[in-house]
């Protein structure tokens, strides 16, 4: 009976993963860790398991590490959950000298924890063009090297590239048809980059924030920045005579756009972060409110499932990371982007991924488990998987990695 019991219960956690998700483009989010403050500094922080199991009871398959905290990557083995980990800006010059820098850092982020963590790709830096413009030199031989180091231990799974902020690349951004990258770092960096990017298969990662470009310009409508169905809520693109109809799209094709100015549109783009702050940090921010932060992540997560793609790229975005987790601190003059608050409770009454009950092919598997005799406290734990609620359960990332492994191991 129990030998029967450990494959279909993987079954149950596995057609979560494989059966709940059936968007174009993969929804994930991403965690920071809170910095120490002077009223954070005393708080325990959050266990990785709990942050692991928490990622699972959303539902959601991909999760970005700004830190790549190592204990954070352990806490997803055999998780099934993408990771993005990001080498910090500060490495970024070291490991553009020496590949030896870069060896060390995937010795001790990567190495220990692939493949039963699923890290799918390496950002080598955040915005670093933008943090360090007198070091881009230093950028893409950083991404080269790290891209090396990988290859010389074998790892050929995992995508390396960089994350660029949309407002401090492109130039001219509407309409989308007129953009191109900002110069000098246009062709000195990007484009060799692109064509980097092409050789190796890899994407092109970008910050897009509908928020700071409604905010740099009052001539948006709030509604197209976060949305909204309006008869007349549309822009067009006189050029090419695509009409948009919110700003989310518009961005991202004009990075499409600046792509095929230089020369590489058909590269995936991935957008790294994105989001709606939910409290602002000074009194201008009238519009960083949670009932419009929840409007634009609905009508985000309803245009990606809806499959429809962008005019310019009619496959959409390969994968969005909404900007972030858990708020940081609640406190009056702080901007905050969390979907959750700091005690990890939901800030908003919606799933990003749509999976707030249990389907019909999960259902039959919980009643399967039924005819088998599974005690109540197990059906209650399986319960509790399929209804995302698994700080209510022993949870599978309770387990004991080992234990993990031998379920999987059972299982195939």
């Amino acid at each position: 009976m129990k030998a029967s019991f450990v494959p279909l219960f993987l079954t149950v956690i596995l057609a979560l993963f494989n059966g709940s998700f059936s968007l174009p483009t993969t929804i994930g989010v991403t965690y920071t860790t809170p910095p120490p403050t002077a009223t954070t500094i005393n708080t325990p922080k959050l266990p990785p398991d709990r942050i692991a199991a928490t990622i699972f009871g959303l539902h959601l398959p991909a999760m970005r590490l700004p830190e790549s905290d190592p204990s954070l990557v352990r806490a997803f083995a055999f998780a099934n959950t993408s990771l993005l980990l990001t080498i910090p800006n500060q490495l970024v010059p070291s490991l553009a000298l020496n590949r030896s820098n870069a060896l060390g850092w995937i010795y001790r982020h990567v190495l220990p924890f692939y493949p039963r963590s699923r890290i799918s790709m390496v950002s080598v830096g955040n915005d670093f063009l933008a943090n360090a413009p007198n070091l881009s030199p230093y950028l893409l031989p950083a991404i080269r090297n790290v891209q090396l180091a990988l290859r010389d231990l074998g790892i050929k799974k995992i995508a390396v590239s960089t994350t660029f902020s949309f407002i401090n690349i492109i130039a001219t951004p509407f309409p989308p048809s007129s953009a191109n990258f900002q110069e000098p770092v246009g062709n000195l960096v990007i484009r060799p980059f692109l064509q980097f990017l092409e050789e190796i298969n890899s994407s092109f990662l970008v910050n897009i924030y509908p928020y700071n470009m409604y905010r740099l310009s009052r001539d948006i409508p709030i509604g197209f920045a976060l949305f909204q169905d309006h008869p007349f809520n549309f822009r067009d693109d006189l050029v090419t005579g695509v009409r948009y109809r919110n700003l989310f799209d518009m961005m991202v094709d004009a990075v499409i756009s600046a792509m095929a100015v230089a020369g590489h549109e058909s590269i995936p783009v991935i957008v790294a972060e994105t989001g709606w702050p939910s409290s602002g940090g000074d009194a201008v921010e009238a519009d960083a409110t949670t009932a419009y932060a929840e409007m634009y992540l609905k009508g985000l997560v309803r245009h990606l499932r809806s499959g429809m793609g962008t005019p310019l790229r009619k496959e959409g975005v390969a994968e969005i990371y909404i900007y972030e987790l858990v708020d940081k601190e609640v406190k009056q003059g702080n901007r905050n982007w969390g979907i959750l608050y700091p005690n990890m409770t939901k800030k908003y009454n919606f799933d990003l991924s749509g999976a707030n009950e249990i389907g019909g092919r999960d259902k039959a598997h919980f009643e399967q488990l039924k005819e088998l005799g599974i005690g109540s406290h197990a059906l209650i734990n399986c319960q509790s998987y399929l209804l995302g609620n698994p700080m209510k359960s022993i949870t599978f990332f309770s387990l004991p990695i080992e234990t993990r492994r031998q379920f999987f191991e059972m299982e195939g």
